[in-house]
């Protein structure tokens, strides 16, 4: 019974077994997911979240697969229950809503939710959101880098009856398979989100049946007041005062300037606000972020530094504000295009919250910058292998910054994200291209104390007739920062070499475009390849500080190079590869003084 009789308060030990039952329950309910999927997009990339929610829709606790689903697990459900009203539900009903202005966080994310009863009695619910690789709209993989609304943007849906008492509503269904260019994939793919929901709705009634309807309720209310209680806590600890930070993104892919975002945080006691305030007006293009994407980024700022144990669950805004003005960078208005917001946005915001705001306070629990874009490839056409259409929306890896006890992760997806990327033989399988290169970007990282991660190189070979191709992401004209005397990271290139050539340009030079690194449905012949480079981390501390033997070893395995060894950390590699010590040291107190 978890620590606890059926009903009636639950102790502190029989909160915790029950709330890691839940995480279980929301693991269950992940794996059914992944492994029932069509798209790699489910299946290798993780990119979706599952959820158990009280009986208004409070999120209870989540898998975390995915945390920059949080703003949207903690609202889009509440919004739906809101607008659907709850005397609307029945048993078996399932709704589905991807709208960004209702509480969602970028159109391809999709939530599904479904009530879960017990003797005839709402107890609870159950629900999941994920990406689905194609919904529509001006681009293959529906992320249209130039849109200029969010109509270009795909298929929109508020919340919707998707199944009725059970039984699919066809009419649905239809609009749906219609708009989506890749229809199949979007029925497995649902279909994997419906059965990932089953699993939540039988372990739910098993506690139901241990606790019933009020009791389990009660313990749902006791775990939202602990993540309350221990945010208050944390955030008391920090010192009162207002902490500032700015960063920008680059361009909106229509025009060629940055948009910048403007940070305070205020901390008072056991409450903070985040106010974005003095960020600028939205964008024409669409990198703006929904209100929910602006709060789950400040949210997992915070998190990242503070409450590594917290139930993550409503009662972690409880104490917290986010302020941000309606026509802003920082909440779109509609019928703003929104879809970069999520995977761009959210992840500039997020470490400016840690490296630049929070570092002031915490310098110890901070990050250099990482690549800090998903880097978006998005390509689309018909396969000559089958002569069936396909669409596949691919994020890469870059490097992380460095923090104060480590170095930065190598060929790693944003850290506001849990994702990963494709493998190669995924890749090369389902759709017409070849590898000629697949591997780390040596020689790359922010130096640092400790260096930042590495950010990748892959080139591709169309192999298709005709390949539609677009990308999103940020990062080609400003590297990543180093903190504490660190220095940048390498910054993102997208280039492309026309077949039978061995010059390559990037996109913009190739083809005449605004922004370098936002562009749509640009056509790529067979034997054209594409050079995709991650960016890299930033660095952490003073590069003199590093541990000699650490850069050795980094010269040893190719990621520094022997002259970067010399240049940025004053360390000397003998021709044999070895560590010269007494030349380290003379070269680093010549550096030291400003002599070399």
């Amino acid at each position: 019974m978890d620590g606890a009789a059926s009903g009636g308060a639950v102790d502190r030990v029989g909160l915790t077994l029950l709330y890691k039952r839940l995480r279980n329950i929301c693991d269950e309910m992940a794996f059914a997911m992944m492994r029932t999927a069509y798209s790699p997009i489910f299946s290798e990339g993780l990119d979706f979240s599952t959820l158990v929610l009280d009986r208004n829709g409070r999120l209870v606790a989540t898998a975390g697969i995915n945390p920059a689903m949080l703003g949207a697990s903690l609202y889009a459900a509440t919004w739906i229950i809101r607008e659907v009203g709850q005397e609307n539900f029945s048993l078996g009903d399932v709704f589905v809503h991807n709208d960004p202005y209702r509480g969602g966080s970028h159109m391809p994310e999709h939530m599904l939710v479904t009530p879960v009863y017990h003797d005839g009695e709402l107890a609870a619910y159950v629900g999941n959101i994920a990406h689905l690789a194609e919904i529509g709209g001006m681009a293959p993989g529906s992320f249209a880098a130039t849109a200029t609304d969010v109509f270009q943007e795909g298929l929109r849906l508020p919340p919707t009856k998707l199944f009725d008492r059970g039984e699919p509503v066809r009419d649905v269904w239809r609009i749906m398979l219609t708009n989506h260019r890749t229809p199949d994939n979007t029925w497995g793919d649902i279909h994997a989100m419906l059965g990932s929901l089953r699993v939540g709705e039988r372990r739910l009634a098993d506690m139901l049946s241990e606790r019933g309807v009020d009791g389990l309720n009660e313990a749902f209310e006791q775990i939202i007041d602990y993540a309350e209680a221990y945010m208050r806590e944390e955030i008391r600890r920090l010192p009162d005062g207002i902490y500032t930070g700015e960063d920008c993104m680059e361009d909106d892919g229509i025009s060629d300037r940055p948009y910048w975002i403007r940070s305070r945080i205020i901390v008072d006691g056991d409450e903070l606000i985040f106010d974005y305030s003095r960020s600028d007006a939205q964008a024409v293009g669409p990198i703006n972020a929904p209100y929910v994407v602006t709060l789950s980024a400040s949210l997992n700022g915070l998190l990242y530094v503070l409450a590594r144990d917290v139930p993550v669950n409503a009662g972690i805004v409880r104490p917290v504000r986010v302020v941000a003005p309606a026509g802003t960078i920082t909440c779109v208005k509609l019928p703003g295009p929104c879809v970069g917001g999520q995977t761009e946005f959210q992840p500039r915001v997020m470490e400016l919250v840690v490296g630049q705001i929070l570092s002031q306070i915490l310098p110890e629990r901070a990050s250099a910058a990482s690549g800090n874009t998903s880097l978006n490839f998005l390509f689309g056409g018909v396969d000559p292998r089958n002569g069936e259409y396909y669409a596949h929306y691919h994020f890469e890896g870059m490097g992380w910054g460095g923090r104060a006890e480590s170095d930065g992760n190598s060929a790693q997806i944003v850290p506001h994200a849990n994702c990963r990327n494709t493998p190669v033989e995924i890749f090369e399988t389902k759709w017409p291209w070849v590898h000629e290169n697949y591997r780390l970007n040596d020689d790359s990282a922010g130096a640092g104390r400790h260096r930042g991660g590495l950010g990748i190189e892959r080139i591709l070979e169309v192999a298709g007739d005709v390949i539609t191709v677009s990308a999103l992401c940020e990062r080609m004209k400003r590297s990543p920062w180093g903190i504490f005397g660190g220095s940048e990271g390498s910054r993102t290139n997208l280039e492309v070499s026309p077949a039978g050539s061995g010059d390559y340009r990037t996109f913009q030079e190739a083809f005449g475009l605004v922004s370098p690194s936002k562009f749509t449905n640009i056509r790529l012949h067979r034997g054209d390849r594409v050079r995709i480079t991650s960016p890299s981390g930033g660095g952490y501390g003073d590069p003199l500080e590093r541990d000699p033997y650490a850069v050795a070893r980094d010269v040893e395995l190719g990621f520094v190079g022997r002259s970067s060894a010399r240049a940025h950390y004053g360390v000397v590699i003998d021709a044999k590869g070895d560590l010269d010590e007494e030349a380290t040291t003379e070269l680093r107190g010549r550096l030291a003084d400003g002599v070399e």
